[in-house]
């Protein structure tokens, strides 16, 4: 990818808070006082094979950056617990959708999944077999904490089906690593990856995050070029959102002080070029991947999907997710678990379905989702593929007044607009998120609740 000359005044235009779209409408406009037999009436008549999503929210310490829904403890009996009401919760989503689902793809996420013991882990396998028929040759794939992880939990993950791995390294500079309280050598990075081959595993994502305390293009440099030496099959390189409001340990980075605009510019574009020198396509948004990939030849093939995991390949009408704080979707639904203990422990416990919010799609919510996905995934918006699939909104979603919104994008080299609709550029997948805005009804732009879009 050929970054113009410019590359530092386009990222200062564009760069501004916006949702990373992996859903439509996003997350903060699902609605508390949701029916839920409407939710449920949409599981009932969904069909075809779902994608499973696990959410561990165990860890052991808290990492200052992060901002997912986290449980801190050493206890790990209370896993033990939560797998009861896991369990517990997959009889209720059964008992009132009144078959068993077929799964294609399963993600367990966190918080931090290797916080089960190897014994847990064996455990929770067998609870979801039992919950669940799993096809032939699905996929199973799993985010790994690597300084809390031993040999015996990756055995216990890979005789459970395991095909693919993620696990973050964030930065391998020491300084910025006790800044941000995660402390985790390259020899265990190394150990992971070893252990993780050794396997069998052959699909092995990277995270890494821009925008943390101390960082410069030169100690990032240096962290890139230490990572590419595990030759990881996919990168995700993703801006540290800061919002202390939501996260309060993140106001603890503060006193380290955080990279400047224009510093975090130049720690983006030194990741960009250093990763597409090194071999690997540049997806789009934060997502990179090595040319034999399955994620890149499904992006080339227009088979890339979008979904709470992030890219897939694995096509699934139906997103059933487990545990606190999980969301789950179907084609005309959202809906999102408890995101604290007790209430989710009591829902659960009561027989109830734990779901605390959750939208209802209208047809012209489905048009856009459609659209914004068009061009996350596949980097263009084909008008005539628009009407024929939503011929009653199609005009009010690409008209003059978008193609309008859109003009100065593509005088920026962003896309390309014709008769048939638009298509992005190389350098348009840097600006996605940008573009999809576009397209948002729901957008708020006073909203500072989103990561910034590069």
């Amino acid at each position: 990818m050929r970054l113009p000359e410019n590359i530092h005044a386009l990222v200062s235009k564009y760069n501004r808070p916006g949702p990373r779209y992996t859903s439509y409408p996003t997350a903060p406009h699902f609605r508390d006082d949701i029916a839920r037999d409407s939710l449920m009436d949409a599981v009932r008549t969904g069909s075809g094979p779902i994608s499973l999503y696990l959410h561990i929210p165990f860890c052991e310490k808290n990492c200052w950056f992060c901002g997912c829904n986290t449980i801190i403890t050493t206890r790990h009996s209370r896993a033990d617990t939560y797998l009861d009401l896991i369990e517990q919760e997959i009889r209720i989503f059964n008992s009132r959708n009144g078959s068993r689902k077929s799964v294609t793809q399963m993600h367990w996420g966190g918080g931090t999944p290797n916080f089960l013991s190897p014994d847990q882990i064996q455990r929770l396998i067998g609870i979801l077999h039992e919950g669940f028929d799993f096809l032939p040759g699905f996929e199973f794939s799993v985010e790994l904490a690597p300084s809390h992880l031993k040999q015996e939990q990756i055995d216990a993950l890979i005789a459970g089906g395991l095909t693919r791995a993620s696990f973050g390294i964030q930065d391998c500079q020491p300084e910025v690593q006790r800044a941000i309280n995660r402390i985790q050598p390259m020899e265990t990075n190394r150990w992971v990856m070893d252990a993780l081959r050794k396997g069998g595993i052959t699909s092995v994502n990277v995270d890494l995050i821009y925008g943390l305390p101390l960082q410069t293009p030169e100690s990032y440099r240096d962290t890139l070029q230490q990572v590419l030496t595990l030759n990881p099959d996919r990168f995700a390189i993703f801006s540290y959102a800061h919002l202390p409001s939501l996260k309060p340990a993140q106001r603890k980075l503060e006193a380290f002080g955080l990279p400047d605009p224009d510093t975090k510019i130049r720690l983006l574009l030194e990741a960009i070029q250093t990763l597409t020198a090194s071999g690997y396509d540049y997806i789009g948004m934060d997502h990179f991947a090595k040319p034999g990939d399955e994620l890149n030849i499904a992006r080339t093939a227009g088979r890339l999907h979008r979904n709470f995991q992030g890219y897939t390949v694995q096509e699934a009408t139906e997103l059933v997710s487990l545990g606190i704080s999980s969301i789950s979707e179907t084609a005309r639904t959202y809906r999102q678990n408890a995101k604290d203990w007790r209430t989710y422990a009591d829902l659960v416990q009561k027989g109830e379905w734990p779901i605390a919010r959750g939208i209802v799609l209208s047809d012209e919510d489905e048009a856009r989702r459609w659209a914004i996905q068009s061009i996350m995934c596949r980097l263009r918006l084909d008008r005539n593929e628009l009407v024929r699939r939503y011929p009653a909104h199609a005009d009010g979603i690409l008209n003059a007044s978008t193609i309008q919104a859109l003009a100065p994008m593509e005088d920026d080299g962003f896309l390309t607009i014709s008769d048939n609709g638009l298509q992005v550029t190389d350098l348009g997948r840097l600006f996605l998120r940008n573009i999809a805005m576009t397209f948002d009804a729901w957008l708020d732009p006073q909203a500072h609740r989103h990561s910034s879009t590069v």
